[in-house]
């Protein structure tokens, strides 16, 4: 391993289940990366919505795991050792990860190189650290669900949280006229912002409505990443042959039409997936919305404010730029 990196290092970590409050900052040993992995230096990491469930016990991502036990899903950061049998990322490549078996709540984490890309040039660094989960489980949800084409018109439903907003701009790349139902007028801003051809707010706005202006033959796709009201009407309004996806873990699961196709689905990395992603992504200016960036030592407080309204995804920093 690189003779610059640390023996310890600094991660939220906790030695039994529970509440926010059994996230601690620890010194733990730097783990040392296998033969297909990468150990990475990481700047940013992001807090999923489901970072809580796994600190409670009620979510296993990965193979169990003994405490002290760090979670954490995506971050970003610098490669400063790779395995063996690692040919495609270097030492010093600027890389964002994705990987099930988490570590990211730390300065350093080792995880397969298949979970690893380098940051695309259109992409600011630190917003990478909140873009591997929520961008793979956006790209899945409209390329290989939907399998959405140019000039179709698209729902997002939850437009304005970490997959949705991130999804609202891949699926302009691909050339879709989108409809976002966002959380506040905070959330309809931000969707405008990002390229939305149409934003309501899904707790006040009629949505049936929009949707009939929208689309008034019918909407020929909808990805759903949150539930809420209005979603039933939103979806009555699918054409016949329209496709709906939505991410396991999505309460409660939406229905549709019998004509209308509905298919769950996980956000799964894999290298062919992180290419996708890159391509769309490109050179382009492309935005991860901060909701809130913590330090490392206010994780529980983060953990604490997850499951409250905020825009995009809340993130760590590890170290500071």
């Amino acid at each position: 391993m690189n003779t610059s990196v640390p023996q310890t290092m600094k991660a939220a970590a906790f030695d039994h289940f529970g509440g926010p409050e059994v996230l601690e900052v620890k010194s733990l040993p730097v783990p040392r990366p296998k033969a297909d992995e990468v150990l990475i230096r990481l700047d940013t990491a992001g807090i999923g919505v489901w970072d809580p469930e796994a600190r409670t016990g009620e979510l296993e991502l990965g193979p169990k795991r003994k405490f002290p036990r760090v979670i954490g899903s995506d971050g970003a950061g610098t490669i400063v050792a790779v395995g063996r049998r690692v040919r495609r990322l270097r030492i010093g490549d600027r890389v964002y990860a994705y990987a099930f078996e988490g570590g990211f709540y730390a300065e350093y984490v080792a995880v397969p190189a298949d979970d690893v890309a380098r940051i695309p040039p259109g992409l600011d660094p630190r917003e990478a650290g909140a873009l591997g989960a929520d961008g793979i489980t956006a790209l899945r949800g409209l390329e290989d669900e939907l399998r959405l084409q140019g000039g179709e018109r698209l729902l997002i439903f939850g437009a304005s949280g970490g997959i949705g907003h991130i999804a609202v701009q891949l699926a302009k790349r691909i050339g879709a006229r989108v409809l976002a139902v966002a959380s506040r007028a905070d959330g309809v801003a931000l969707c405008r912002r990002l390229g939305a051809d149409a934003a309501v707010d899904g707790r006040t706005d009629d949505v049936a409505a929009a949707i009939r202006a929208f689309a008034p033959r019918g909407l020929d796709a909808a990805l759903v990443v949150s539930g809420g009201r209005g979603l039933e009407d939103a979806l009555d309004a699918m054409k016949k042959g329209g496709r709906v996806a939505y991410p396991n873990g999505v309460e409660p699961a939406p229905h549709a039409p019998k004509e209308v196709g509905v298919r769950a689905y996980d956000g799964i990395p894999s290298r062919e997936a992180f290419e996708r992603l890159n391509q769309l992504i490109g050179d382009q200016p492309f935005h991860v919305e901060l909701g809130h960036v913590y330090r490392l030592a206010d994780a529980a407080a983060a953990h604490r404010q997850v499951a409250k309204h905020h825009l995009g995804k809340l993130a760590l920093e590890l170290h500071p730029a």
